[in-house]
Parts: structure tokens; C-alpha cells; sequence
């Protein structure tokens, strides 16, 4: 039948774009800290400089996003090995 999928395929799926979402908010939240370090100009550095004035830290990001990362990916291996 069209347009049927088991309950655990449909978790499965709501899993992982949950995961996929927190990875990618951990890249927009690393954004300033990746393009201070691939570029590293005065502009950079001053707008690191104001958003650590404010409580930015990359670390939670680095950390998190990393963490989600890897739960995500071996999620994923995991489905793909099984027969679920």
C-alpha cells in the first residue's frame, strides 16, 4: 500500500531530523568563532571581542554539537545496519 511506513521507521525519521536540526544550530551558533578563525582579521577579532562581552562561549557549541553529532551519526549507522 502507498503511503504507509512502520511507527518505528516514522521515530526513526523524527529522531534524526531533530538531530540534524541541533547540528546545524550548533554550526550557525560556531559561525563566528569558525569564521574568526579561518579569516582572523580585525573584524573578526572585535566582533569575538562583543560577543564575549555578552556570554558567547563556542565551547557549548565545539561540545554540544559535536555530542549531537555523534549520537546522530551512530543513530544512523545503527538503523542502517538493522533490518527495523
Amino acid at each position: 500500500m502507498i503511503g504507509t511506513q512502520s511507527p518505528a521507521k516514522t521515530v526513526f525519521l523524527l529522531v534524526s531530523m531533530v538531530g540534524w536540526l541541533l547540528v546545524g544550530a550548533a554550526l550557525m551558533y560556531l559561525f563566528p568563532a569558525i569564521a574568526d578563525r579561518l579569516i582572523g582579521s580585525d573584524l573578526t577579532h572585535l566582533w569575538m571581542t562583543n560577543l564575549a562581552r555578552s556570554g558567547y562561549n563556542p565551547t557549548f557549541g565545539w561540545v554540544g554539537g559535536g555530542l549531537v553529532l555523534a549520537v546522530t551519526v551512530a543513530g544512523n549507522w545503527v538503523w542502517y545496519q538493522g533490518d527495523f
